[in-house]
């Protein structure tokens, strides 16, 4: 069983699987390379003076894959909750997770599926740490917000969705703070 499935493979996504790979949890994101972020040219993202969206996101896939998450090209068709585990279905295969992050976009579908609440705008009910009313399962970007489809907001919830579960999983606040020794 893999620690953390991740759904969707856009700044929130890779945001959740960048943290989960970097500290340790096996992690499996599935994405059909879809994203809105092609459409995109970045002037706004923090620390990134000018970037084309597409060129973007081959450097995340890249980073995050070298934290050694598994990025698969497939499409999820489908998803279960039991009492100990998730269960994602893709037309390839059947994968278990002790948690699940959802970063499909505007497509609740899944969300819904597994039972989230959502609020009075028709989006994902989360808390701060973008965890769901489902225990350990999370929606990021604009799954949980109304109209705010921002790459830095997204991959900040992504982040924030990882960071959570990594606290989870160790018992304690988890923070990821690396220093400069740690980059020698």
């Amino acid at each position: 069983m893999t620690d953390v499935i991740v759904v969707g493979g856009g700044p929130a996504g890779l945001g959740a699987a960048l943290f989960t790979a970097k500290n340790g949890l096996e992690t499996k994101v599935f994405d059909t390379d879809g994203t809105w972020m092609h459409k995109a040219h970045l002037f706004n993202y923090l620390g990134i003076e000018s970037i084309d969206g597409t060129e973007f996101m081959e450097e995340a896939r890249a980073q995050v894959e070298g934290f050694g998450a598994e990025i698969h090209d497939e499409e999820v068709t489908g998803a279960a909750n039991f009492d100990d585990h998730f269960l994602v279905e893709t037309d390839e295969n059947d994968y278990e997770a002790d948690y699940l992050v959802l970063a499909t976009g505007t497509d609740r579908t899944l969300a819904k599926d597994l039972g989230c609440e959502l609020t009075d705008r028709a989006v994902v009910d989360v808390d701060v740490t973008m965890e769901t009313s489902v225990e350990s399962l999370y929606a990021t970007g604009a799954m949980g917000r109304v109209e705010e489809w921002q790459a830095q907001i997204a991959a900040g919830d992504g982040a924030a969705a990882g960071l959570n579960i990594l606290s989870d999983v160790k018992g304690e606040k988890f923070h990821d703070f690396d220093t400069p020794e740690d980059a020698a």
